[in-house]
Order: C-alpha cells, then structure tokens, then sequence
C-alpha cells in the first residue's frame, strides 16, 4: 500500500489572544500545525501572526485592546 500526501498550501493555524494587566497588555500566539509538516519559514509565520491578529481585532471591544492589537500588526507588517 502506497500513501501519498500532498498539500497545496501550509495549514499552519495560529491563534492570538490578549493577555496582561490593565497597563501591560500583550499578544501572545498559539500555534498548531499538521503532524507531517516538518518546517515554517520566517515570512509564513509572520504572515500567519498577522492574520491571527486581524480575526483577534474584528472581536476585540476594548479601545486599549484594539490599540495593542493594532501596534502588534504594524510590528509585524515592519518585519515582513
């Protein structure tokens, strides 16, 4: 028995919560990935950091939570 597995494109699926005190608010990631992938380049992961922060903002109410989330996607986006 033969067993081919191909994927298109990475699955990596990344996670972005908001953690921290009142004034220490943070991101902090959360990341899972297919058992048979072995390795993310650097540009993937950003580019994943940054969508998880995108869909984190769309349910974030708080205006200090939407600034944190907003300078975390400038960081990344000066990274790419």
């Amino acid at each position: 028995m033969k067993m081919n597995i191909s994927i298109s494109e990475s699955q990596l699926i990344c996670e972005a919560k908001i953690c921290g005190c009142f004034n220490n608010k943070r991101i902090v990631y959360g990341f899972s990935e297919p058992v048979h992938s072995l390795c993310i380049d650097r540009k993937q992961l950003l580019l994943s950091q940054i969508q998880a922060c995108r869909n984190l903002l769309n349910y974030t109410t708080d205006k200090l939570e939407q600034l944190v989330v907003e300078k975390e996607i400038d960081e990344l986006n000066s990274l790419c």
